[in-house]
Order: C-alpha cells, then structure tokens, then sequence
C-alpha cells in the first residue's frame, strides 16, 4: 500500500511553488523523472492526480491543493523540530533581545542578527526600534540585552556609566539625493553648495535626536519633516528635497535615490557603538562581535571620494 513520505511531500510542494517539474527539479537537485517518480508515489497514497499537466506547466488540482497545504503544515513543523534540536545541542541557545535606533534598525542590526542566527538556530532574537534615551532605559532596566545608539559632539550627552562600550563604526554622514538631481553622480560637494538646498529633516518626540539639515550649515530651509525615514526618502525620491543620512543606512537606500559625501573639515562626525550590562552574556558578546563584522563590511561596500571627512570619536570602552 503506497504511503505518503517526506520526499514525496517536499517534492509536490515545490512543484506546486514552480509550477514546473522541471523547475522543481532544478531547486531540489533532482532529475525530472526522479520528480515525476516521487508525484506518482504521492498520487498512489493519495488515490487521486494531484496535477493538471495541460499545457507547459503544472496546476494542483483539487487533492493536490490539499496535499499541498498540509505538505506545507508538515515541513514547515520539521523545519521547527530541527531547530529546536539544535538548540539542545548549542550551548548558546536561549533569547536576546537587540535594541537599535532607526538607521541602525534599517541595515546593520539584521545583518548581525542574521550571521548570528546562521551559527546559532537554537538562539531566538528579537529586534526592538527606539530611540538612543529609550534604549538606554531598557538597556538599564534588563529589557534589552544588546543596544546600538549614536554618540557625538552633536548629539546629547547620554549616560553611559556602569554600561559596556565597544565602537562599532566611525562612520559618515552623507546627504540623500534623488538620482535626478544635480549632486547625484558627484563624488563629493561642500557646505556652501548645501546651502541653497531644500532640505528635508526628522521629527519625532520631545527628548528624541533627529536629523536636520547638514550639522554645520547656518540657516538652512527646511521644507518638509517627516517622522518615518520611508517618508523622507520618498521625499528625496521624489525630488522635492534632500536629506542627511548616516552610513549604516546605505544599503537601504530605495531605487532613485543615492548618497554624495559631504567635505566640511568643522564636521567632528558621529560614532555607532554598542552597549552592554557591565557583564554581558556569551549571546551578547557575540552579537557585539557581529556588529562590528557587519559595520566593517557596510563601510567597505561604500565606494570612497578623495575628499576630507572628519569622523567621530567613540567613547574609551
């Protein structure tokens, strides 16, 4: 009596994705009659065809959207079992929770989460968005376990006492333009050239460090805020301003809008660091780790301009 086996399943579920036994045998590394053997198996268990093969693809029929759906349901628990597993055998298996501030959120922070989660399955990580006070608080208060927050002679003050340093990145500011505008393509433009921009700046909560204009450009015309940094960046996109940007949010720059440096030699910069507890756990240290390994890669990818830049200083860990 024929039975169902996961193979089979894992096979008419991928057929099912593709539209295609070809296809899917193509993402499975099989042969075509290996994939067309493994569908006759399953429609033997099943008693019922389980594709429509007219034409240049194949469509589940009736039985076969429901064996599709429960093939689903039954790899997707396997795949959870296997995790599990495998958190039984790692010793780092447990929870952390990350906190960073926006543009940290948007590229860096699920980078690092990523590669840790690659070498860790049995490690369950979230990511909470706030900004640089808020997670400070929750850093203090046990709610976090890893925080990223910028520091500079621009930004306030933070109390970072009794809490573990590590820089992350000495990075850049940049300015956001749309592709068609007239710095984009350019390797670099000065302050003064900033200067007859409209320029596009953050808002938010009394007490949350924003974005402005360009820190050291007198009198600039703001001609529109915005909270979210999706809404500014559709602004630029749109061409109806530009907008300062730090690094780490390159690589989530959306399709029409690129980055130009900036060459101000009065620009101290900013620093990204991490903070921890004063003893962090091996989950957080390794997170740490993962941060700078992922900043350094960001800041690699970012094609450099001969022009002077100053950078921050981060805090002595």
């Amino acid at each position: 009596m024929a039975e169902f086996t996961l193979t089979g399943l894992r096979v008419v579920h991928q057929v099912a994705a593709t539209g295609s036994f070809t296809r899917a045998a193509e993402m499975l590394g099989y042969t075509q009659s290996a994939v067309s053997r493994q569908v006759a198996a399953m429609e033997a268990a099943a008693g019922a065809p389980l594709f429509d093969r007219r034409g240049r693809g194949a469509a589940p029929t009736p039985a076969g959207r429901v064996l599709v759906r429960r093939a689903a349901e039954v790899l997707a628990d396997l795949a959870a079992t296997e995790v599990e597993l495998a958190g039984l055998r790692d010793p780092l298996a447990g929870r952390l929770t990350v906190g960073a501030y926006p543009t940290a959120a948007m590229a860096l922070a699920p980078r690092a989460m990523a590669q840790v989660g690659s070498a860790h399955p049995g490690l369950a990580m979230v990511l909470e968005e706030a900004s640089s006070p808020a997670l400070l608080r929750r850093l203090r208060t046990g709610r976090l376990d890893v925080v990223i927050v910028g520091v500079g002679r621009d930004l306030p003050d933070y109390d970072l006492s009794e809490l573990r340093q590590t820089a992350v990145l000495s990075g850049d500011l940049l300015v956001a333009v749309a592709n068609t505008h007239r710095f984009a393509g350019r390797t670099g433009v000065t302050v003064p050239e900033l200067g007859q921009e409209h320029w596009i700046a953050g808002t938010g909560a009394a007490g949350e460090p924003q974005f402005g204009a360009w820190p050291t450009l007198a009198d600039p015309h703001i001609a529109h805020t915005a909270r979210g940094w999706s809404t500014r960046l559709g602004l630029v996109a749109a061409g109806l301003g530009i907008t300062v940007v730090p690094e780490l949010a390159l690589p989530a720059l959306p399709a029409g809008v690129g980055a130009v440096t900036v060459t101000d030699s009065d620009w101290a910069g900013r620093a990204t660091v991490a903070l921890t507890r004063a003893r962090p756990s091996a989950q957080a240290q390794m997170m740490v780790t993962a941060l700078r390994e992922q900043a350094a890669r960001l800041h690699d990818a970012w094609p450099r301009a001969g022009t002077a830049r100053g950078q921050a200083s981060p805090p002595r860990p």
